[in-house]
């Protein structure tokens, strides 16, 4: 998994703040700069495709396109930097739906896909901070460390709330099996925390809370019903998602209510890692007892 932990410590080191602006510097000198990303992050999957067996030409000219359709978005037309619009969310769906249902699946190997999705979901992270906090420094995104006691606090308090509701809810629906004693030792939880922050947490909260939250709010008001529509968009990414049949309605239900107390802990905080710890607090307790 060398690919997908360099990718990490790719999305880990864009919290540095003088780097970002360092990057932004660069791409407001040399708009043609904005080209390095797609092209890189292309280059790197057909590596990791190529050494797990499951390269092609054609493999490597489709991840070519899904990396330059959403930069091409990015970059045309030019506006006014930092502010959200429609091509902003045409690039977003560019980058969120071709991995959302799996395009280009049939060209790779069975054996290769676990390992291969993983790296293309490394690359759709790296590429969507590339292009919309770096290129576009799309305001709102906070992708930067807590600033804030209440950066902590925040979740803690949100946790309080919604773990119960989805713990007594998802029972009702049949969601949830009976509470049972942790798969793991009580010693590995801290660490499965960690995974689950960076392997989904971390990568769902940048797509639905940095930036199609963050645009929705910017485009039609950081309302409750702004707040109540990202949340269903959040639970509707969760309808092709097992372990029930398709269309899953049971998770998407949990999941809107998640997004909606993910996105209120995102609104009120000053940093993305506020609702990202949230959400993977979540995550883990319905991974250890459920």
């Amino acid at each position: 998994m060398i690919v997908p932990g360099l990718l990490l410590i790719i999305v880990l080191g864009l919290l540095s703040q003088s780097l970002q602006a360092r990057l932004r510097s660069a791409v407001r000198q040399r708009a043609a700069l904005i080209l390095v990303g797609p092209v890189l992050l292309s280059w790197i999957f057909a590596v990791a495709a190529w050494n797990a067996g499951a390269g092609s030409l054609s493999l490597t000219c489709l991840v070519l396109a899904y990396t330059l359709a959403p930069t091409l978005a990015a970059m045309w037309p030019r506006g006014t930097p930092g502010v959200a619009r429609w091509t902003d969310m045409a690039g977003i769906l560019l980058l969120w739906l071709p991995l959302e249902f799996a395009a280009g699946a049939s060209l790779v190997p069975k054996p290769a896909q676990g390992y291969l999705h993983a790296v293309a979901y490394g690359v759709a992270i790296v590429l969507a901070l590339w292009l919309f906090l770096i290129c576009r420094a799309l305001k709102g995104v906070k992708y930067n460390l807590p600033r804030s006691p209440k950066d902590l606090l925040n979740p803690i308090a949100g946790f309080a709330v919604l773990a119960p509701v989805l713990a007594l809810l998802g029972l009702t629906i049949g969601f949830l099996p009976p509470v049972h004693a942790p798969h793991a030792a009580w010693s590995r939880i801290p660490l499965r925390y960690l995974v689950i922050f960076c392997a989904t947490a971390l990568p769902e909260e940048i797509l639905f809370r940095g930036l199609i939250q963050n645009w929705v709010m910017q485009r039609f008001g950081a309302n409750n019903r702004s707040l109540l529509a990202a949340g269903f968009i959040f639970g509707c990414s969760h309808l092709n998602n097992g372990p029930q049949a398709l269309p899953n309605w049971r998770y998407m239900i949990l999941a809107t209510l998640a997004g909606i107390v993910f996105g209120r802990v995102f609104q009120k905080s000053s940093s993305i890692l506020s609702s990202a710890s949230l959400h993977a607090a979540v995550d883990t307790v319905k991974y250890a007892f459920f």
